[in-house]
Order: structure tokens, then C-alpha cells, then sequence
């Protein structure tokens, strides 16, 4: 037996959100990646599954014993702008119940078309499954929460997008799939379907909730605070997410949907990776209000659960929402007081920490690097010039240091475990994706390798921790991959 203990409580929601879905077989399926330590933790037994015909398992052409295969349906504001959706290229094959007792979606994306396809043909290239295995990965080793990768196999067909592409598919692992967007999906379809939806939800994330006085707003505001407190994590780390529309923000906390995400080199809150975000909407400094604006569509589509009269239920949802940017500036200031070496809070810190950045960013200075020089007291040094401004700023640090008992061999451990040393660098991502194009996935295994590892300061691997030359001196560029 290889492990699989499958479950189908979402299958027993309302056929509104969901649908049989079948997997289409591929011509040649190839296992090209396989996360064993993952499968572990979800109680697979990995040389059993090779051993069984993984590829095929992970390509969809035999489905592992329990499986019920179905897409999910649900709608999204993509850049602003309502659509219907649902999973047009991934089929949930159901829910590992793993040693833990944990309860996780088993996913296969890039698997053919559903219900839910339109005019799209169900198929993935192998690039961007492949970045989507790097990127879930490291941010799961930054510790930030995220969906999880577990396989990638190719398929030996190719698919069209500009130009034939290698196809391949992805078997994602995540809390659930449970998105703004099916709220959403639910509120402009059937408003009793929203009520199941909402119990489901909470249910399943949310249990501690179950006996609440007002569960529905409570589950509101709990949303609210795993959000602010995934979006400072990604700040912290110079992550953009790309794409941040509200189908792609998971009611159970975790980063969902890489597409055009990438991590920023130089400091500039005004950073752009995706190519078709023109306006600079999903900007790394606009990821916070964004993150706000969507859990307003939701609290929009969960009214009529908040209360009878339409009147307080908006007023009463506006109270829950008013605390987003309170909350992620307490998360994305207690992060940045770590990354500075800092145990106690002081009124200033702020200033200390918003002048660092606004030196940053005219200097153009490497995000993640300059963090890792201030870990290890070499950022004065590693300036090529005298820095007036810098020197000031680092007495300033140095005074704020002095008012807090820890010594300063505890601060510098606070700062180890709070500032990267390694980042998927978007060069070395490229580098690993055009390899793995010509066949050669070692390039590939030996970033995931340094990757897994992210807060181990004593390796010394420029060719992992330098920024990018860029193209020419265009900015790097990420694409959304369907």
C-alpha cells in the first residue's frame, strides 16, 4: 500500500461548488520531481509509490486507490474586474488524512479540462509547474505558510501558448482550496449555498470558532488576522506575489496560485514582476491594501451571515475590516524590530526602521543582502564609501541595542533566525527552469537544496546569495503561466 488515505468532505457541500472531473491521460508521463521528504509527512510511502507507477499517479493516467476526482468552482475580481472561474486545468483528487491527523487537498494541476475550462485546453508547461515547486518550497523553508509542492511529471505532449511548450503536471498539496472567490461564487449564485460554505470553512480551519456568539464575524475577523499576518511575512522577505486576485487568497492563510511571483533584489516598494500588470496594482508596497481590499469583496459576499438588518451587517463588517491595517503594521513591525536584533518595543522604532529602508531604496540596495550585512555586523564595511547617513543611522541602532537587556550574541541570533541568507534569486530560478528545459534538473535540485536551508548563515555561496545583472537593464519579467 503506498499510504493514501483519502477523504471527500468538500465533494459534500452543494453541487454548486464543484463538479466530476476526470484526469486526461498523457502520452508519456515522466516523474521529474518528487518531494519525499512531503510525502513522508503525509504518510505516503514513497518507494511504493515509484514503485506502483508514480508518474503515472502524478500525470492523473491511474488515479491512487480512494480517489474522487472533481474541480471546484468559484469566481474571483481579477485586477479589480468580477469573473466567474473554477478550476479549468486542476482536479482535486481528494483529502490526505495524514499521521498527524492533519486534512489536506491533493491536487493535480495542468491534469485537462473540466467543467470549468472555457475555452482553455486543461494543460501546463513544465516551467511554470517547475516554479511553482521552487517557489512553494523555499517559502515553506522561510517558514512562511503555503501551499506545498510534492511532484512534477512531464508529459511527454507538448502544449501551445506562444509557442509549443513541454507539458507537465503539478500535484499540489494544500490546506484546502477554499478561496475568497468561492465566497464570492457562492454570493452571486444561490445565498443559501453561502451559509454551507461558511460552516464548511470554519469547520475546517476554524474550529475554535464553533461555539462563538457571532461565529460568522468571528470567522470574518479570524480570516483577517491569518491574512495580516501571511502579507508581513511576505513583506519581510521581499516577496511578491505577482497576482493577488481574490481568487487567489486562501481562507485558510496560506500563499496560493504562483504565477508571476518572483522576490525583489533591490529594495523599491513600487517592484513589478508580472508582465501584465501594467498599472503596478499587485506592487510589492501595494500587497498589504490589496490584501485588505480583497477581504472586503469577502466580508461583501458573508452579509446576509452577519446579520439581518442589511444596514448593520455592513457596519458591523466594517468594524471587523477597520483592523487590518493595525494588525499587519503590529506584524510587519514586530518582524522588522527581529530582523533589526530587537526584543523590546520602543515608540521609535518605526522611524528606525522606515529610515533604513528609505536608504535603501536610493541606494538601490539588495533587500535580503542588507539585512544578512546588518546579521553580521559587516553592512558599515561592505559600503565602498563613507556613508554619512548610514553611520548615523547604525549609532542610532546601535543606542536602541543598549536600551535592551539581551545581549548583543542574542540579538544577532534573534536577527539569524529572521533574516534569510538565500532567496530563490530570480536569475537563479531562470537558470534552474532552462536547464530543466534541455532535460538537466540538477541545476534545479542543487538550488532546492541551498533553498531548504534558507537561515544558515555560515555557507558562503555567492552564486546563490548575488542579485541578478538583470536583461539588458530591462527589469526582470514573470509570466502568469496558463
Amino acid at each position: 500500500m503506498a499510504g493514501w488515505r483519502f477523504e471527500h468532505t468538500y465533494a459534500e457541500l452543494p453541487q454548486l461548488f464543484h463538479a466530476p472531473a476526470a484526469p486526461t491521460e498523457v502520452r508519456e508521463p515522466r516523474l521529474v520531481a518528487f518531494n519525499r521528504p512531503l510525502a513522508a509527512a503525509l504518510g505516503l510511502d514513497a518507494e511504493a509509490i515509484e514503485r506502483l507507477g508514480g508518474a503515472a499517479i502524478f500525470a492523473g493516467n491511474g488515479l491512487p486507490q480512494g480517489a474522487k476526482p472533481i474541480a471546484q468552482a468559484y469566481a474571483g475580481h481579477q485586477f479589480g474586474h468580477f469573473t466567474t472561474l473554477g478550476d479549468g486545468r486542476a482536479i482535486l483528487l481528494g483529502e490526505q488524512i495524514t499521521p498527524s491527523g492533519a486534512r489536506v487537498d491533493i491536487q493535480l494541476k495542468g491534469a485537462g479540462r473540466t467543467n470549468y475550462s472555457r475555452r482553455g485546453d486543461g494543460r501546463a508547461a513544465l516551467g511554470p509547474m517547475l516554479r511553482e515547486y521552487i517557489i512553494s518550497e523555499a517559502m515553506h523553508a522561510l517558514g512562511i505558510p503555503t501551499t506545498r509542492s510534492l511532484a512534477v511529471v512531464t508529459t511527454g505532449e507538448p502544449v501551445y501558448r506562444e509557442a509549443a511548450l513541454q507539458g507537465a503536471v503539478l500535484t499540489r498539496v494544500a490546506a484546502s482550496h477554499i478561496r475568497v472567490g468561492t465566497m464570492e461564487w457562492a454570493a452571486r449564485n444561490d445565498s443559501g449555498a453561502i451559509r454551507a460554505l461558511a460552516d464548511y470553512t470554519l469547520m475546517r480551519h476554524y474550529p475554535e470558532l464553533a461555539d462563538a456568539p457571532d461565529r460568522y464575524l468571528a470567522l470574518l475577523d479570524a480570516i483577517l488576522a491569518r491574512q495580516a499576518s501571511l502579507i508581513a511575512r511576505w513583506q519581510l522577505v521581499g516577496f511578491v506575489h505577482g497576482v493577488m486576485n481574490t481568487d487567489n487568497m486562501a481562507l485558510s492563510g496560506e500563499t496560493i496560485d504562483y504565477g508571476p511571483c518572483a522576490f525583489m533584489d533591490a529594495y523599491d516598494p513600487a517592484t513589478v514582476f508580472s508582465s501584465i500588470d501594467h498599472g503596478g496594482r499587485y506592487a510589492y508596497g501595494n500587497q498589504p491594501p490589496i490584501a485588505q481590499w480583497n477581504l472586503a469583496r469577502l466580508a461583501e459576499a458573508m452579509l446576509p451571515l452577519f446579520d439581518s438588518d442589511a444596514d448593520r451587517a455592513i457596519e458591523r463588517a466594517i468594524a471587523v475590516l477597520d483592523l487590518f491595517p493595525l494588525r499587519f503594521e503590529q506584524h510587519w513591525l514586530d518582524g522588522m524590530r527581529a530582523k533589526l536584533g530587537l526584543f523590546t518595543r520602543e515608540d521609535d522604532d518605526a522611524a528606525l526602521v522606515n529610515d533604513l529602508l528609505a536608504w535603501m531604496q536610493q541606494r538601490s540596495a539588495d533587500f535580503t543582502n542588507t539585512f544578512r550585512l546588518l546579521t553580521s555586523g559587516r553592512l558599515l564595511d561592505a559600503s565602498t564609501n563613507a556613508d554619512p547617513e548610514l553611520e548615523a543611522w547604525h549609532r542610532r541602532l546601535a543606542a536602541r541595542r543598549g536600551r535592551q537587556p539581551q545581549a548583543p550574541a542574542e540579538a544577532e541570533a534573534l536577527m539569524r533566525r529572521h533574516n534569510p541568507a538565500f532567496i530563490p534569486r530570480n536569475h537563479n530560478v531562470e537558470e534552474a527552469l532552462q536547464a530543466a528545459t534541455g532535460n538537466d534538473y540538477s541545476v534545479m535540485e542543487r538550488l532546492l537544496e541551498v533553498l531548504a536551508t534558507p537561515y544558515d548563515h555560515e555557507r558562503d555561496l555567492p552564486k546563490f546569495s548575488a542579485p541578478g545583472s538583470g536583461t539588458g537593464g530591462q527589469p526582470y519579467r514573470t509570466f502568469c503561466g496558463t
